[in-house]
């Protein structure tokens, strides 16, 4: 999946589930970002880390690991999370096109809290989010993209969408509503490798899951 903005991609990493594939380099991102206790196990994969954000009171015992060319980005107040703080960094900072990781997992409450947060900075910056199993975004009105045959997509409204029409998914919709507490749209899948997915909606806000 593209990010929306012509510009480099960072990454940011955060302390929920560990993300898979932490042996690999991550290379193809500008610049790494993690919130202070993201940090634990980003250290302990080698995983070189270019800013650290938060308070970090949960960094003084390896305060002696973090290498000296590791700029601290420390941040007061706590009545934004450490993702809303991360993504204002960012973006003040000029990167527009993020990769999230451990945004999901362990306390479920923090994940919806991230959800909640990534659609704030919506019209701002490209946020896609990534865990084992799905790349997932909130998507503009208008999006096209491919999947892998057979591959889920699941749509989800946040909470509710109006005029959904797709193209190319396996179960198509047609001036469609989904609500939560209602009808959602999740489950779907490609049906042809070499054709477009294309899901366009008038109102609301969209969730989309892409299987990997």
């Amino acid at each position: 999946m593209n990010h929306r903005f012509d510009a480099v991609e960072v990454g940011l990493f955060l302390n929920g589930e560990i993300p898979p594939f932490l042996e690999r380099e991550f290379s193809f991102y500008e610049k790494i970002f993690a919130v202070d206790g993201a940090f634990y196990y980003l250290n302990t994969f080698g995983i070189s880390v270019d800013y650290i954000i938060g308070d970090f009171d949960s960094l003084l015992k390896l305060k002696k690991n973090i290498p000296l060319e590791t700029n601290l980005l420390k941040t007061y107040d706590q009545r934004y999370t450490d993702f809303d703080k991360a993504l204002n960094i960012l973006y003040k900072k000029g990167f527009l096109n993020i990769n999230v990781w451990g945004a999901s997992g362990m306390e479920q409450d923090h994940f919806l809290g991230n959800l909640s947060t990534a659609l704030k900075y919506k019209n701002k910056l490209s946020i896609i989010f990534h865990d084992k199993y799905h790349s997932y975004f909130f998507s503009d009105k208008k999006i096209s993209f491919y999947q892998k045959k057979n591959k889920k997509v699941s749509l989800f409204p946040f909470p509710k969408v109006e005029g959904l029409y797709t193209h190319g998914l396996k179960y198509s919709i047609k001036k469609g509503l989904l609500k939560i507490g209602k009808n959602i749209g999740i489950r779907n899948e490609a049906y042809d490798i070499n054709k477009k997915i294309e899901i366009n909606y008038k109102r609301g806000e969209l969730l989309i899951f892409i299987e990997k």
